[in-house]
């Protein structure tokens, strides 16, 4: 017995496009899948390539959301921007799971493309620099290894110019609590925010009443799932560079492991985690 091959035509599906766009065409395909070029002949490369390039795509799209969220944020469109803060925490979320698949990567597999990588390192991604001076944690010292691109140097440089996505939320809370004409703490445009016990109590006070301060309660909670997700990422990228590499030096020359154990102390929004041991 035969059966007529099922002909997607007949449901009125398009399948001419030599005169339309077609789902290649509007993703780019051809340029995007032309771009996993591996040095070696190391089964693996592809791998390692392929997981590094979506986490940058994703921190695309985290970046969009976040300078997105810090415009609404300015303008009072506080639904919008918890909507964006929420989906940025959803992608690093996403990030998390491409270390599931990296971690099927072997140290004996990596041995087999690792030097070809030369001083080449994911400690150079401008887009993860540019992800943590948008949430506060500032050091103007990273920004030399991207001296080699000006672009992307002088994007950097700007960010550090302007308050970061957390200082505008403290912007935000003071208003919110104490009027227009309370003093406001001054961005700390080129460091690592650092707790201050000023915004610590204001923010027991939302968390003391939360009925009377919902927007801002909601607010909190936004930013501690985000930090929340963006550790988990950083642990993660811990555990499988310990499980990949042990404890040799990364590649652009940090002490690896222990470069990351020390990242895993960083507290994005400090005052929110601490105030919590006081409520």
């Amino acid at each position: 017995m035969t059966h007529t091959p099922y002909d997607p035509r007949d449901d009125g599906a398009k399948m001419d496009f030599s005169a339309a766009m077609s789902y290649g065409d509007y993703l780019r395909l051809d340029a995007l899948l032309g771009q996993q070029r591996p040095m070696t002949g190391a089964h693996d490369e592809l791998l390692f390539i392929v997981q590094h390039q979506i986490s940058e795509l994703w921190m695309k799209l985290a970046l969009h959301e976040l300078e997105a969220a810090r415009a609404a944020l300015i303008a009072g469109r506080m639904p919008q921007m918890f909507k964006m803060l929420a989906r940025v925490a959803r992608i690093f979320e996403q990030l998390n799971f491409a270390w599931d698949v990296l971690r099927t990567m072997t140290p004996a597999d990596y041995t087999h493309f690792r030097a070809a990588l030369g001083p080449s390192s994911g400690f150079q991604s401008a887009q993860y620099r540019m992800i943590e001076y948008v949430l506060g944690n500032r050091n103007p010292h990273l920004l030399t290894p991207h001296q080699h691109v000006p672009d992307v140097h002088a994007q950097l440089r700007a960010e550090l110019a302007r308050p970061s996505l957390y200082d505008e939320v403290i912007r935000h809370l003071v208003i919110t609590l104490e009027g227009e004409d309370a003093p406001i703490p001054e961005p700390q445009l080129d460091s690592p925010h650092s707790q201050l016990p000023q915004v610590q109590a204001l923010w027991k006070r939302v968390y003391q009443d939360t009925d009377t301060h919902w927007q801002l309660y909601e607010l909190g909670e936004k930013l501690v799932d985000l930090e929340e997700y963006f550790r988990r990422w950083r642990f993660n990228h811990v555990t499988t560079v310990e499980r990949v590499i042990g404890f040799k030096r990364g590649t652009g020359g940090t002490s690896g492991v222990q470069y990351l154990r020390r990242m895993l102390s960083v507290e994005l929004f400090p005052e929110l985690w601490h105030m919590r041991g006081e409520l």
